[in-house]
């Protein structure tokens, strides 16, 4: 498997704090797997990366490697678990620790049915002492940082001063790092999807957190596409995490550790992005993997340049192919201008 260098971030924070980095892809179902965390780590070494949700019982009772494994070039790397009972999380926290993950984070923020049903998710800012339970047994049972992602409230729970009180209770506990969607959930009449954009974002009320509380570690989620975005949030708040866009427009991330953490090594282009996927590619395919499960990730690489559509359609067609491998990636790539070769007009 290849090597990613991974830098050191530019902003240092307590030992072992690695929510501490200023910038984050936000933990997606279906999205944020092992594959696309390796193909972020082409185009960005320093952000933040997290797992998708893992429920505490599918962590106790299912196939650890295929639900937790990860690559080194992955880190730094956060779990983040889906439960309400402190004694399951505080297992769930020691496999953590035992697997390397750079700290675990729990979901207060999901709205789904099937989270609610199972008593866990944003359902549980009603219940701040049993989320502080839950983070204070994770503390007690790994030396890893526990964090929690949750909402600006639920329901008719949705005021500020709801928000300011789940906080206080769970940050009694010690626990110092909290990413806040700056978008209330319905629990009940919005599907998730809606959840997503109907209640209107308040980014306000989270900037009144870290005035109030500045002694904690405060990052933002929601409704962010820009790198410059970011940058202006981070004026106000801690540390900025952005979800969809990161997926819908990987390549935006370029820039990432120059712009954001400092760095001075120029990032990947597109096409060297690809290049450097292909050996990780080759060695899946060698496990019997499907390549249509490694490259869905990258079909949005070239979003907005040329020969973008070219390079979706020929990888899309050819992934499903019985005995596919990285020669789909690289003849798709052949068909992209790539501006490095092209010579400059005289």
């Amino acid at each position: 498997m290849s090597t990613v260098a991974i830098l050191q971030p530019a902003h240092p924070t307590a030992a072992g704090a690695p929510p501490g980095y200023p910038l984050s892809v936000a933990p997606m179902m279906d999205r944020t797997d092992r594959h696309f965390r390796y193909f972020m780590r082409q185009i960005t070494r320093q952000t933040l990366l997290y797992t998708e949700m893992v429920t505490s019982q599918a962590i106790l009772h299912g196939d650890l490697e295929r639900l937790l494994g990860f690559s080194a070039e992955e880190k730094p790397l956060i779990l983040q678990v889906g439960g309400d009972d402190p004694a399951a999380l505080a297992k769930c926290a020691r496999i953590a620790a035992d697997f390397g993950y750079d700290g675990i984070n729990l979901n207060v923020g999901c709205p789904s049915d099937r989270v609610q049903s199972g008593h866990f998710g944003a359902c549980l800012m009603a219940q701040p002492q049993r989320v502080a339970d839950c983070v204070a047994a994770m503390m007690a049972a790994a030396n890893l940082p526990v964090s929690v992602k949750h909402r600006i409230g639920i329901d008719d729970l949705d005021r500020y001063e709801d928000m300011a009180h789940f906080v206080t209770v769970v940050s009694a506990t010690g626990c110092r790092y909290f990413t806040v969607h700056a978008r209330k959930a319905w629990l009940k009449g919005l599907s998730p999807r809606e959840n997503r954009d109907i209640p209107p974002l308040r980014y306000e009320d989270v900037h009144r957190l870290k005035r109030e509380f500045p002694h904690l570690f405060i990052e933002i989620n929601g409704g962010f596409k820009t790198l410059d975005q970011a940058q202006a949030q981070l004026e106000q708040v801690d540390a900025v995490m952005i979800g969809r866009a990161a997926y819908d427009e990987p390549y935006s991330f370029a820039t990432a550790d120059q712009a954001i953490f400092g760095a001075t090594t120029p990032p990947l282009t597109r096409h060297q992005v690809a290049e450097a996927m292909l050996p990780y590619i080759d060695e899946w395919c060698a496990r019997g993997f499907k390549l249509s499960t490694l490259t869905r990730h990258l079909l949005l690489l070239f979003v907005g340049q040329p020969g973008s559509r070219l390079w979706k359609r020929q990888i899309t067609e050819q992934s499903c192919r019985l005995g596919a491998g990285s020669e789909v990636v690289r003849q798709a790539l052949a068909a992209v201008p790539d501006p490095a070769k092209i010579p400059a007009e005289i």
